[in-house]
């Protein structure tokens, strides 16, 4: 599910649950560094993380525990992957106990 988003300067789509959604970027170190740190931040000091382009928006609640995976390939040429799972909030609350 989407909707649009409107703001003075644009119309971004929100990407909400309920609808797959994936995008690919290829950043120079410098660039993906920043993207990073800033990611950090948000996930230090809140429990939801906005993520946006110019023409999309990705609102996001996540609950506990964050998942970090490494994965080096050293055959070859070598690659370091590294991931970061992040499960979603629920808002759901325990049933009564009598």
């Amino acid at each position: 599910m989407t909707d649009t988003h409107s703001t003075e300067n644009s119309d971004r789509t929100i990407i909400r649950t309920g609808r797959d959604f994936e995008q690919e970027f290829r950043l120079d170190a410098k660039e993906a560094g920043k993207f990073l740190i800033e990611l950090g931040k948000q996930l230090r000091d809140s429990d939801e993380l906005t993520i946006s382009t110019d023409e999309w928006e990705l609102p996001f609640a996540f609950g506990e525990p964050v998942e970090v995976e490494i994965d080096f390939e050293g055959v070859g040429e070598p690659e370091l992957e590294i991931e970061i799972e992040l499960p979603g909030r629920t808002d759901e609350k325990a049933p009564n106990v009598e």
